[in-house]
C-alpha cells in the first residue's frame, strides 16, 4: 500500500522538478514572464506562456520575440523542440502544474496600488485551480498582497494550502539591457506561505535559476523587491539633489561624484540625470508608502526622493530654457533635438521614461521638438506621437538645443560635439568625447 507521504502532492510535484517533467505556465510574456519562460525552457521544462494580447501569442507562436533580451532565434528553438507554446485560452491555466504570474501591477493616477492585473490572473487561476499546483506570484506589489489577496481567492476554492495546493511570492530582479545579469544568473528570492510552499517552490525554480534566496514569508519577499528599489530611489534623489546644489554652486557635479567615488568603503556611486523610468523605481516606493499609510505612517524620506526625481525633467527643461535665453531665443519656436527617449541606456523600453516629461515640458513651451534614439524608431505615448530623426549634420546644425536625455551606447557623441550649436547634457555623454581626445 502507497503511504500518504509518498503520494502528497508536496513530493510529486517536487518529484516532477527533479526530472524535469513538471509543466511551467507563466501568466504575462513581457518583460519579466517571457524571459522566465525561456529559463524554464532552456533548463528541460515544458512550458505554456498565456498573455491576453493576441498579437504577442500569435508574435511568439510564430518565432517572433517582442522583447529585446530574448531573441527570436531561442522563441524559434523551443517551439521547434516543444519545449514552448504561448496562448490566450486562461481557461487552460488547469494544464500547468505551476503557474507563474507575472503581470503589470502600475499605479492609479492617485499614486495608489492598482492591482486589477494581478486580481484578473489570480481569478482565472481559480477557476481552474487543482490539486497539486504551485502559484507563484512575481508581480512587484506591496507586502502583503500574496496572503491577503491570492489566498483567500484560492482557499474559497475549498482546497487546503500547503496541503492541496502550493502559493508563493517571489519577486522579479530582472534589468533590461543588462549584458551581465540575466534571469538565470540573478540570485532570486522564494517565500511561501508555508514551509512546504518554500520547498517545494524550491524545487522548482532551482532547475531553472543559479542561486535562490529562501525567505521565511511571503510578506519578507515582497519587501525584498520594494527596499531594493527604494533604496535605489533614495540614492538617485540624493544625487539629483546634489545636481542642482553643484549648479547653484557652480561646481561640476560628475567630477566631485567621480571623486567621492575614490573612497574604497562607505560611498556608492549613483548618477544624476533627468529622472528615474522604467516599472520599478518610480513605482515600487509608492507600494510601500501607500501600504503604510493604512497602518497611519508616513515615509517621509521615500516621498522626498520620489519628488526630487519626479521633479528633475522640469528642472532639465528650465535648463534648456536658460540656455537659449542666454543665446537670445525664446523656447517658443526654437527647434530641440531630443537625444534618448528610453527610460536607461540600449533598451528600447519607454515605460515611464522621464524623456516623455521632458518632450511634453518642452512642447508646452512652445518648442518644436524632434528626437534620435537607435533603440527606438517610433515613440507613441498618449499625446506624443514621434518618428527618429537620422542624428546627421545637419539635423544637428539646424537644431537650436540638442539634450542628451538617454545616454545609448551606439550614439556619435562626437558628431554632436563637433555639430550642435547648444547641448544640454543630463548624463554626461559628452565626457566621453572629451575623454579620448
Amino acid at each position: 500500500m502507497t503511504t500518504a507521504t509518498a503520494t502528497a502532492p508536496a513530493d510529486v510535484l517536487i518529484g516532477k522538478a527533479q526530472d524535469r517533467t513538471a509543466l511551467i505556465g507563466v501568466v504575462g510574456l513581457g518583460y519579466v514572464g517571457l524571459p522566465l519562460a525561456m529559463e524554464f525552457a532552456r533548463a528541460g521544462f515544458r512550458v505554456l506562456g498565456f498573455d491576453v494580447n493576441n498579437k504577442v501569442v500569435q508574435g511568439l507562436s510564430g518565432g517572433t520575440s517582442h522583447i529585446q533580451d530574448v531573441s527570436s532565434a531561442d522563441v524559434t528553438r523551443f517551439l521547434k523542440a516543444e519545449k514552448f507554446a504561448a496562448t490566450t485560452d486562461l481557461g487552460r491555466l488547469s494544464e500547468p502544474d505551476v503557474v507563474s504570474i507575472c503581470v503589470p501591477t502600475p499605479l492609479s493616477k492617485t499614486k495608489d496600488p492598482d492591482v486589477n492585473y494581478v486580481l484578473a490572473a489570480t481569478n482565472s487561476v481559480k477557476q481552474t485551480l487543482r490539486r497539486g499546483q504551485l502559484i507563484v506570484l512575481e508581480s512587484t506589489t506591496y507586502p502583503g498582497t500574496t496572503r491577503e489577496l491570492l489566498l483567500p481567492a484560492l482557499e474559497s476554492t475549498g482546497l487546503k494550502v500547503g496541503k492541496d495546493y502550493f502559493l508563493a511570492f517571489s519577486p522579479e530582479r530582472v534589468d533590461p539591457g543588462n549584458p551581465k545579469w540575466n534571469t538565470r544568473n540573478t540570485p532570486k528570492v522564494v517565500g511561501g506561505i508555508t514551509e512546504t510552499c518554500l520547498r517545494v517552490t524550491v524545487a522548482i525554480y532551482q532547475g531553472a535559476i543559479e542561486n535562490l534566496v529562501p525567505v521565511s514569508s511571503t510578506e519578507a519577499a515582497e519587501l525584498v523587491k520594494i527596499l531594493e528599489n527604494t533604496y535605489r530611489s533614495v540614492n538617485i534623489g540624493l544625487v539629483n539633489e546634489m545636481a542642482i546644489v553643484c549648479d547653484k554652486l557652480g561646481v561640476d557635479v560628475w567630477e566631485v561624484i567621480d571623486a567621492a567615488a575614490t573612497k574604497p568603503f562607505g560611498f556608492m556611486k549613483f548618477m544624476p540625470g533627468p529622472g528615474v523610468g522604467g516599472h520599478c523605481i518610480p513605482l515600487d516606493p509608492h507600494y510601500l508608502a501607500w501600504k503604510m499609510r493604512t497602518l497611519n505612517y508616513r515615509t517621509r524620506f521615500i516621498e522626498l526622493a520620489g519628488e526630487i526625481n519626479a521633479a528633475m525633467p522640469e528642472y532639465w527643461v528650465v535648463r534648456v530654457v536658460d540656455r537659449l535665453n542666454e543665446q537670445g531665443k525664446a523656447a517658443r519656436g526654437s527647434r530641440v533635438l531630443v537625444v534618448g527617449v528610453a527610460y536607461k541606456k540600449d533598451i528600447d523600453d519607454i515605460r515611464e521614461s522621464p524623456a516623455l516629461d521632458v518632450i511634453r515640458l518642452l512642447e508646452q513651451r512652445g518648442a518644436l521638438v524632434a528626437y534620435h534614439d537607435p533603440h527606438v524608431p517610433t515613440l507613441k505615448d498618449g499625446d506624443i506621437a514621434l518618428v527618429s530623426v537620422p542624428l546627421a549634420p545637419e539635423a544637428l546644425r539646424a537644431a537650436d538645443c540638442v539634450i542628451i536625455v538617454t545616454d545609448h551606447a551606439g550614439v556619435p557623441y562626437e558628431l554632436i560635439a563637433q555639430h550642435a550649436r547648444l547641448v544640454v547634457d543630463t548624463r554626461n555623454a559628452l565626457a566621453r568625447v572629451h575623454s579620448r581626445r
